[in-house]
């Protein structure tokens, strides 16, 4: 039982560290990526449908991007898209493919960059904590059933503890690896 407890836990909070590297790559940092614009919701026969899905996205260069649509009549669709989004980007279109040029970024935009880096990386924290306290709440439903004994309630405390403190190191180094990637010149 408290084995299905640890293992519930963990899975629990690798879904959200997961779910903060995949944001994470959502943030532009000078390099071009694939990431940056494949989730981009594009309007595709009025569905809400990712650019992954319409078109192919390469890296021809280290700062641009070539989106390459699928359908041809969904061109002016993505292009939107693109420019509705928060990116910041403005696309150019050869009337067949999309090129983005990414603009190199300002001391001030990398700095604001790191505290949304820092925001997405508390966010995730507190998830992992909101975590622990229901496997925690688990454990004393179990004792109160009387399924656990109260050592093993002290022992599981501290087992979900030791899980949390893994995975919020483990936060703080994807954290820390992204404030190094923006900073980078």
């Amino acid at each position: 039982m408290l084995k299905e407890i640890y293992k519930e836990t963990e899975e629990r909070m690798k879904i959200a560290l997961e779910a903060l590297q995949k944001e994470l790559n959502l943030i532009r940092t000078g390099r071009a990526h694939p990431a940056l614009v494949e989730m981009l919701p594009v309007e595709y026969y009025g569905v809400e449908t990712p650019l992954r899905e319409l078109a192919s996205i390469s890296v021809p260069e280290a700062r641009s991007l070539l989106i390459r649509p699928f359908d041809p009549s969904t061109l002016k669709n993505i292009e939107r898209a693109i420019l509705k989004s928060d990116l910041g980007l403005m696309p150019n279109t050869d009337g067949e493919n999309i090129h983005l040029n990414l603009p190199t970024l300002t001391g001030e935009r990398r700095e604001e960059l790191v505290r949304v880096v820092n925001s997405q990386a508390e966010e995730t924290r507190i998830a992992i904590r909101n975590i622990r306290r229901d496997s925690i709440r688990d454990l004393r439903s179990f004792e109160e059933e009387n399924l656990l004994t109260e050592d093993d309630l002290h022992l599981g405390k501290e087992k979900v503890q030791e899980i949390t403190d893994r995975f919020i190191e483990k936060v703080g180094k994807v954290c820390a690896l992204k404030e190094k990637e923006v900073m980078e010149v």
